[in-house]
């Protein structure tokens, strides 16, 4: 008997064993925790709006929960929802409907449908035709906002058609994000609260240079010019277009000169009478929060100014208060972290709502009767988010949810219930519901993890700290199956660029399943955020100032150290890659500190800061007219011939953010000087090679440090 137990115990023992022991495919690696990895979701999971009620998509049948009793009432099958539309059978899947409009809808192709009262059958309007070639689209209410080509249309709540402009010219378009999308624009289509106006972006670009994009799939070739606005060169122009639906008639914000400025921040007031714009000098260091009125354009007043020696970053929109025309949160970093001020209409500062170091991520709601905006922030940790209520007039903040990690929040509309989806290194995805004093109303996802059964690494957190005493946040994968007596090669994983941050408390603790298979091949994978990158406050972002690529290799160089002081790390088999700014920053280490890595793989890489595009980089270097020396510095056409080492450079053939001219131009620089070097392009894709070209991608990088690191 004692046998058989000792037997049955060593079979269970190995089964677990062979249970954790599988490896990472590259598919699985790039690709799988979005398809046969997938972690577990509640679908088309949404709050109800005007109701605190969710409703979410189970085995294709709607169920609406009411919160925070919790009852579920199942609303309408599949089999239901064809009927009702088709009167058969004729979708696979229940389409993604979004509740958050006053009138929810769901697109099908070119139809556009309006829900009825979903609490009476669903009932179904005439689906509305969209012309397929439009982009753009903004839906408010029943209000369609559209563009085609570089034109605005509308189609009003009577379905009657506007076209709202009608611009022939080459160079103009409406409708569209504009200063490519800094500043937090990500549209530009604005519709008033009371839906009696849109407003709009209009862009001149016919002053920007033409910058060829080839497609070369077809045969011959052919080109599309964009346009491509250069550091130091000329910019486009930007105005704010008004729309009177009622009289067909437009007018523009007159928002002076130089034409070159930025508008951000486009905000209507709630009783329509006026758009707030906050406008942005080229030199970014100077911004006026301006009020125009909507119905003759005029400018009215600014309401206050903000200046700082290095930049200003205007990027949200203003945030009125519920049941108020005058007072307003404005985002601001004037105290050096991204904080919430609450103003009214006349500039008059009626107190600081958020303050301290640490930094607003994201308003998500406001309860109106509490006083309090729902937000999340950086409060407990620069590597995690959290759900706060913060009463606007005191200050007083209270936090909602009670898990470490990163938190994502939706409130319903009167913010009294939040949906809070969160995850941690060991927590592949968790849902709650909340109330508002913090208190957990409901579980209602717990999600497995699906990568109980691979050979995963171990992986550490790191703090480390600059030449200034600043802390930096990294963390090593060690390999997988680790022995303390070897030594293992190493890649180190960089990007250092504003506005992104690597390191975070999320699932999975390496940050990347790439990581992990590249482990589990016997590497050491570290990564770090050295300053110049995001959410650790603007002293810790402006540290780059000017100088682009000298104070974040600085940085990287404290990790390599580190790395080096590792027993089990060989410091003569490192290795480097990263991709965009990473690509820059690669390229930049295997140049400026050659030796140091043994191999680097570039993708996407900017090469000359002046070939970048004007409102990233003289935001950040100022003109090259005004900053020589910096552009100088950091031009690494100049420096080819210090390249030791083995490196591969990767480009998108269409790239329209980082130009393929940039790693062409790095070719013939290595050419002209006798230097060898690697490189593979992408055809078909831009800036970033997704999907399952992405598969070959990192084999492609994966097969190089194999190759000559191992």
């Amino acid at each position: 008997m004692k046998k058989y137990i000792l037997l049955v115990s060593a079979f269970i023992a190995a089964h677990a064993a062979q249970a954790q022991d599988k490896q990472f495919s590259m598919k699985d690696a790039v690709l799988g925790l979005r398809t046969n990895l997938a972690i577990d979701n509640v679908n088309q999971l949404s709050w109800l709006k005007n109701e605190d009620a969710f409703v979410f998509n189970k085995n294709n049948e709607l169920i609406k929960t009411a919160v925070p009793s919790m009852r579920q009432t199942p609303w309408i099958s599949l089999s239901g929802f064809n009927q009702l539309l088709f009167g058969k059978d004729s979708l696979k899947a229940i389409p993604a409907i979004n509740w958050t409009n006053s009138v929810p809808y769901f697109q099908l192709k070119n139809d556009l449908y309006f829900l009825g009262n979903p609490n009476a059958n669903f009932l179904v309007d005439k689906p509305l035709n969209i012309d397929p070639k439009a982009q753009n689209t903004t839906i408010k209410d029943r209000l369609i906002a559209y563009t085609i080509d570089q034109n605005l249309y509308l189609i009003d709540a009577q379905k009657n058609k506007h076209t709202i402009t009608n611009d022939a010219g080459s160079g103009i378009k409406n409708g569209q994000s504009v200063h490519r999308n800094e500043f937090g624009i990500d549209g530009g289509i604005f519709i008033s609260p009371k839906n009696n106006y849109v407003a709009f972006y209009r862009m001149d670009e016919s002053m920007v240079n033409d910058y060829p994009v080839i497609d070369w799939a077809s045969t011959p070739a052919q080109n599309e010019n964009i346009k491509y606005p250069m550091a130091g060169g000329k910019s486009h122009e930007v105005t704010v277009g008004v729309y009177n639906i009622a009289t067909k008639q437009t007018v523009f914000l007159k928002t002076g000169m130089p034409k070159d400025q930025y508008l951000t921040c486009v905000t209507w007031s709630p009783d329509e009478q006026s758009v707030f714009v906050a406008v942005l000098n080229r030199a970014q260091n100077h911004m006026w929060l301006n009020q125009y009125d909507a119905r003759t354009g005029a400018f009215l007043k600014t309401l206050f100014e903000e200046q700082d020696d290095k930049y200003v970053e205007p990027q949200h929109e203003l945030h009125f208060l519920p049941n108020s025309n005058t007072e307003f949160l404005w985002w601001s970093q004037r105290s050096g972290f991204m904080h919430l001020y609450r103003y009214n209409v006349s500039g008059k500062l009626l107190n600081t709502v958020t303050s301290g170091a640490w930094l607003v991520n994201e308003i998500v709601g406001d309860n109106a009767k509490a006083n309090e905006v729902i937000i999340t922030a950086t409060k407990e940790s620069a590597k995690e988010r959290h759900i706060y209520a913060v009463n606007w007039k005191s200050g007083a903040m209270k936090r909602i949810d009670k898990a470490a990690g990163v938190h994502m929040a939706d409130a319903n509309s009167n913010g009294t219930y939040i949906l809070d989806r969160y995850t941690n290194a060991t927590t592949p995805r968790n849902i709650e519901v909340f109330n508002s004093n913090g208190k957990l109303v409901q579980n209602i996802l717990t999600a497995k993890d699906p990568l109980v059964s691979y050979n995963r690494p171990k992986v550490e957190d790191v703090t480390l700290m600059a030449d200034d005493g600043t802390p930096l946040f990294g963390k090593i994968v060690y390999p997988a199956n680790f022995d303390r007596t070897k030594k293992y090669p190493t890649i180190v994983y960089l990007y250092n660029g504003p506005h992104v941050q690597l390191v975070t408390n999320t699932y999975p603790a390496s940050g990347n399943l790439w990581y992990e298979y590249m482990a589990q091949r016997g590497y050491v994978i570290f990564t770090m955020d050295g300053r110049g990158s995001g959410n650790r406050g603007q002293k810790f972002e402006q540290a780059t100032f000017r100088q682009l690529g000298t104070v974040e290799m600085n940085d990287q160089l404290v990790g390599v150290q580190y790395l080096k002081s590792l027993p089990f790390v060989d410091a003569a088999r490192m290795g480097v890659h990263g991709w965009s700014f990473g690509g820059f920053m690669t390229t930049s280490l295997m140049l400026r500190h050659p030796g140091v890595f043994k191999v680097g793989v570039a993708g996407g890489p900017v090469i000359d800061w002046s070939l970048y595009e004007i409102m990233y980089t003289e935001r950040y270097m100022d003109m090259p007219q005004e900053n020589p020396k910096g552009y100088a510095d950091n031009n690494l056409l100049t420096k080819v011939d210090q390249l030791k080492g083995k490196l591969l450079m990767i480009h998108g053939a269409q790239d329209d953010v980082v130009v393929w001219q940039h790693s062409m131009k790095f070719i013939k620089a290595c050419v002209d000087k006798g230097v060898q070097m690697d490189y593979f392009v992408y055809p078909g894709h831009q800036h970033n090679v997704l999907g399952k070209d992405r598969v070959h991608l990192m084999q492609k990088i994966a097969d190089y440090f194999d190759d000559y690191l191992k």
